[in-house]
């Protein structure tokens, strides 16, 4: 079996798809086979790795609630991760999941079948608690909640973690909270370096070291197709979710 790993925060703009897709090619440089699902209507994740959208024919939309299978869609990658992407039709499929049975499950089921063939499984969560959000969690083994180092940023974070809860209760008793990965961390300020030391005390959850730095790089890899990891190998940022993905084998 596959770690499954949830990637997680209602707040956008907290690096949850740098995150998936760095942390993916990470896995991916260092042998591990690996899947990224793109669980977000808004399909960044599709996007930030080449892909656009609108030229797709099916995608986890379809995987979901029309029968299509998860095989089919999956894109394959020669050297890097391989991807289930989303379109914006995913945005309607909230109402339609509440009508099915037992439909926090739906994401697993459809995982199911190709697991076998993957070491790692990345889900980009969009940022709501939704139902989306909830089948992504019921799916994981594992979940990890991205945090920007300002204090804003912590708004919500007990609510994701209420969900999370609720999560292990009803629905996946054996989800386990990774720990929270600081990102956009600029540490020649004071602020950041103050919530970054606060955060562990705040949530009593891990973080996971170390913290992802503020760059420009990171927003310019997206524009080609790739990761940063690609664009900027020796940059901090790169260095950084590679440190992290070692750390998590």
């Amino acid at each position: 079996m596959p770690r499954t790993l949830a990637v997680a925060n209602q707040k956008g703009g907290v690096a949850k798809t740098t995150t998936v897709a760095s942390l993916g090619a990470a896995l991916a440089e260092l042998g591990q086979r690996v899947l990224l699902v793109d669980l977000d209507p808004q399909a960044c994740l599709t996007f930030s790795v080449g892909l656009d959208p609108e030229d797709l024919d099916k995608s986890i939309h379809h995987v979901l609630l029309g029968g299509v299978k998860a095989r089919d869609v999956i894109v394959p990658s020669d050297e890097g991760p391989d991807l289930l992407p989303a379109t914006i039709e995913l945005a309607t499929a909230e109402v339609r999941l509440a009508a099915e049975s037992n439909p926090q499950h739906l994401v697993r089921t459809a995982l199911r079948p190709v697991e076998a063939a993957y070491d790692w499984i990345l889900i980009d969560c969009p940022p709501t608690l939704g139902l989306l959000t909830v089948n992504g969690l019921s799916a994981a083994t594992d979940v990890l909640i991205p945090l920007q180092c300002e204090t804003l940023a912590h708004r919500g974070v007990g609510q994701l973690l209420d969900t999370i809860h609720d999560v292990q209760r009803l629905t996946n008793p054996g989800l386990a909270v990774l720990g929270v990965l600081p990102t956009l961390y600029d540490g020649r300020t004071t602020h950041a370096r103050a919530v970054l030391d606060t955060i562990a005390e705040t949530y009593a959850l891990t973080v996971l070291a170390p913290a992802i730095p503020k760059s420009i790089r990171f927003a310019e890899a997206p524009a080609i197709g790739q990761t940063i990891l690609t664009t900027s190998p020796r940059s901090a940022g790169a260095k950084a979710y590679r440190a992290v993905a070692t750390s998590l084998l």
